[in-house]
């Protein structure tokens, strides 16, 4: 069984793109001071609001609180513990 702090973290999630639209896709968004991560989360959140469930935008809810957890604590990542 995973401890807290692993349960806790953000995962990576693998999605397949072709090298040409992931890099112009890169380009579009540092060029509007983004990233991927930020321009793609923030199109997830809109498509959850226009069309997702009452269900779907209470998770979204959630994932927002777990996000600001996150970003309000000090020194950022909490340490590994061994």
């Amino acid at each position: 069984m995973a401890d807290a702090s692993e349960e806790r973290t953000t995962r990576v999630r693998p999605i397949r793109v072709p090298d040409p639209l992931w890099t112009a896709y890169g380009n579009v968004v540092a060029r509007r001071g983004s990233n991927r991560t930020e321009a793609l989360m923030e199109a997830m959140r809109q498509d959850i609001r226009k069309n997702g469930t009452d269900e779907d935008k209470a998770l979204l809810d959630e994932a927002e609180r777990e996000l600001a957890e996150r970003r309000s604590r000090k020194g950022g990542r909490p340490r590994k513990t061994e």
